[in-house]
Formats: structure tokens, sequence, C-alpha cells
């Protein structure tokens, strides 16, 4: 069964805790209420799985107090006991599927409960989640939380936004310069539960020794550039003091949203 340790409700807003998922695999993380919201709809949960996997998952919630908090409570909780079935003997095909049947089976519940309480209705989350062993990490995703990966080499951004202002930047009709500050940024073309049906990104992705995932709510990824977080991750100190600084980075450039952090190191 999945132990999970879940930043949520039933926690202070600021949390963050380190801790070894794997003997191969370290993280560190915290969410942050921020300087302007009045409640954390984010929620992030890291445990290790039956499989040997490390289970990661950020959701950032939308629709309000309640509704927002409870999309993304519900679809982190759905979706641990959908993976309680992840087990050695499946092969990394079988591992995808159950992470995509996961959101689905959230999304679904999600959908219903929005569309059966008026309290509840427009309600909805991003969510990132990975499923990380030695060798390889599967991310399956929807909205604009993301994830990077990051080593002393290279880095690049795993998941694509799932937004207007992203669809109008890959049509050409506006530079990525405009993107950044675009009014409209923060709307969702895609989210789990505001449909019966959503379309998940799945993806494989090898890593390494010295390879580090990031996963994160749009709270830092519009606050902070990615060379800021790129040049936390290679930097000196412990994963925890590379989470704090990014977090205090986006309180430093505003704090106007949740901000929730994953940092996943392969050691």
């Amino acid at each position: 069964m999945i132990l999970p340790q879940l930043a949520g409700n039933c926690v202070p807003n600021i949390w963050s805790r380190p801790f070894e998922v794997n003997r191969m695999l370290k993280v560190a993380y915290k969410t942050d209420q921020g300087l302007v919201r009045s409640v954390n709809e984010d929620r992030v949960v890291v445990t290790s799985g039956p499989a040997g996997e490390s289970v990661a998952i950020v959701a950032d919630g939308m629709g309000g107090h309640q509704a927002g908090d409870t999309a993304s409570q519900l679809t982190i909780e759905l979706m641990l006991q959908s993976l309680e079935r992840l087990s050695p003997e499946m092969t990394d095909g079988e591992k995808e599927s159950l992470l995509l049947e996961a959101i689905r089976t959230a999304n679904a519940k999600v959908y219903e409960i929005a569309s059966s309480k008026e309290h509840y209705r427009g309600m909805g989350t991003t969510v990132t989640a990975a499923l990380a062993s030695d060798q390889r990490i599967i991310i399956g995703h929807i909205g604009d939380s993301r994830a990077y990966f990051i080593n002393h080499n290279e880095y690049r951004q795993i998941t694509e936004d799932h937004t207007l202002v992203n669809e109008l930047l890959k049509t050409g009709q506006i530079t990525a310069d405009e993107a950044a500050v675009h009014p409209r940024r923060n709307v969702l073309m895609r989210a789990l539960g505001t449909d019966a049906y959503v379309e998940v990104d799945v993806v494989t992705v090898p890593w390494n020794r010295g390879d580090v995932l990031l996963l994160c709510s749009d709270g830092l990824s519009n606050m902070v550039p990615i060379h800021t977080l790129v040049s936390i991750v290679r930097g000196e100190g412990s994963l925890e003091e590379k989470v704090e600084r990014m977090v205090q980075n986006a309180l430093d450039s505003g704090g106007d949203d949740n901000i929730t952090v994953v940092l996943l190191a392969n050691e």
C-alpha cells in the first residue's frame, strides 16, 4: 500500500519535507500560500509505491475557495488509490497505462461532483504526476503545472502547457516575450474535472545519476525565470535549501499565487 507524505488541508500551508523515497532517489518539496491568495489550493504528495517507484503529484486547484481545494485534494487521493495497483511485475507500458487510468478516474469523479453540486460548479485542477525509478520517469500531465528535467549539461521542460497563451505561441500569433506577460496567460485550455473526458499527456523520460526532476505549479514558473531555477538546482546546498530558495524567489517576485515545488534527485 502507498503511504503518502501529503501537503494539503490537514497541514500548514507553508510546509516542506526532505526524505529518501528509495535508496537511489532523494526528494524535497514545499507548498506555500503566497502573499496574495487567501487559501492554498495547491496540493502535493510524494511517496514510495509497491513497485519501488517514487510517486510525486502536484495539483493546482481552480474554482475558488472550497471548489479548488476539493478538486486538487480529491484528485491526489483518488490517484493514490489507483496507483496502489502498481507492482514490480508491470512493464513500463503497463505503468503508463495505469497512470493514465488514475488521472482519468480522478477526472470522472471531479467532473461528477462539479456537475452535481452547485457550489462546486466549474471546479477543476491541473495535475502533473511522476512515477520515477532509478532509470526512467513516467510523467502524466494536464494543465499548466510543469515538469522540468535538469542536470549539469542540459535542461528542458518535459510537459507542455495546456493554455490559451501556449496555443497562441505555437501558432506564431505572439512571441515568447509577449507570452510571458500576456494578460490571459493563466487561461487553461485543458484541465482535470472540467469535462467528462479529458486528453492526458503521458511521456516516459530516461534519466541517470546526477539528473534532477523539478515539478511545480505555475505560482513558481510564472514568477521565477527558468534560468534562475536551473541555476539553483546546479548550485550548492541541500535539496531542501534549493526548494526553499525557489519558493523565496517566487515570494520576492510578488508571490501572487500559491507556490508548490518538488525536487526529485537521482543520486
